[in-house]
């Protein structure tokens, strides 16, 4: 399979609030929060270090890092929380005692992006529909192809067209984070799937070329969930100090936090609250797509891998 080689894939980011911390230390005052590129992209993880830091006292330290590598970096016991956005991926590590308490925060939607005159003609397409013409005319799609979120629910989606990518001509792998693959994917003039928040940003400070095209249909929802990780199988993790950024994230403050994030430079918030939506059901069509997608075992977090923190479940 063609592979762009810009950034070897095994490159992991690690970063503090200011984004130049060069080496992550325990302390008394410090949390790790292993998460995701387009939290890392979009600068969202500023705004939560600078609100908890005022509220706590407490640094976050941020390894970024696509969505399997930062749950690899919880199975070791290299952090203390995690963000990530891959619900299939995120039960496997439920299921071998990894994290628990898990906490849907956030939700956007993916986006079929490409150049602004749209050379396959995928414009206001079903995503599937669009998946299958850029396959069929052999047009060039660039993939993160780093085993992150995007790239789970891209896998996911040529899965349910019934396209094998493996070995196409026109399929390429950046191997990099969301940003990267959407430099890559405007200098080529190609397709990719984004995630809005990132692609916002880069779109808005004019890094990238390339326009929405697909950005309808309950296939490209993009839902965001905090895990703890499990004291019992790597000890050295502050627990207690995790449930308690949990407990921000879900809080009105951290909420309100992730909702007016963006709103101001852009025009629209990159990501939406996904707490009082579950909680009160006041949009009952996006709760319902939140559920159908997200819920494992028909609950945010099955009661067994919640770590004891039943007032996380109202």
């Amino acid at each position: 399979m063609n592979r762009i080689i810009v950034l070897a894939a095994a490159i992991v980011v690690v970063v503090s609030a200011s984004f130049t911390y060069v080496g992550i230390e325990r302390g008394q005052n410090r949390l790790i929060v292993s998460t995701t590129t387009s939290l890392y992209d979009t600068k969202l993880l500023d705004g939560l270090s600078e609100s908890y830091f005022a509220l706590c006292n407490i640094k976050l330290d941020f390894i970024s890092a696509g969505t399997g590598i930062a749950l690899e970096h919880a199975r070791r016991g290299d952090a203390d929380v995690v963000i990530v956005h891959a619900p299939a991926t995120e039960n496997k590590f439920l299921a071998e005692d990894v994290v628990g308490a898990r906490k849907i925060i956030a939700y956007n939607f993916f986006a079929i992006v490409g150049q602004k005159d749209d050379p396959v003609g995928i414009q206001d397409m079903e995503p599937l529909e669009a998946l299958q013409k850029i396959a069929f005319t052999e047009t060039t799609w660039v993939s993160r192809g780093d085993n992150s979120g995007t790239h789970t629910k891209e896998k996911l989606l040529w899965k349910e067209v019934g396209i094998s990518t493996e070995d196409q001509v026109w399929y390429l792998e950046s191997g990099t984070g969301m940003g990267q693959t959407l430099t890559i994917s405007s200098e080529r003039r190609a397709y990719t799937l984004a995630d809005t928040g990132t692609y916002l940003k880069y779109r808005v400070e004019n890094l990238i070329d390339l326009e929405i095209l697909v950005d309808q249909g309950k296939e490209l929802l993009n839902v965001y969930s905090v895990m703890a990780v499990n004291p019992e199988i790597n000890p050295n993790v502050k627990f207690s100090e995790a449930v308690k950024f949990i407990e921000f994230l879900v809080s009105e403050d951290g909420q309100d936090l992730i909702g007016n994030f963006g709103r101001a430079q852009y025009g629209s918030p990159l990501f939406y609250p996904a707490v009082h939506i579950l909680e009160g059901n006041t949009k009952p069509e996006i709760s319902g797509m939140i559920r159908d997608y997200a819920f494992l075992e028909g609950t945010e977090c099955p009661p067994k891998k919640r770590l004891g923190q039943e007032h996380l479940y109202p």
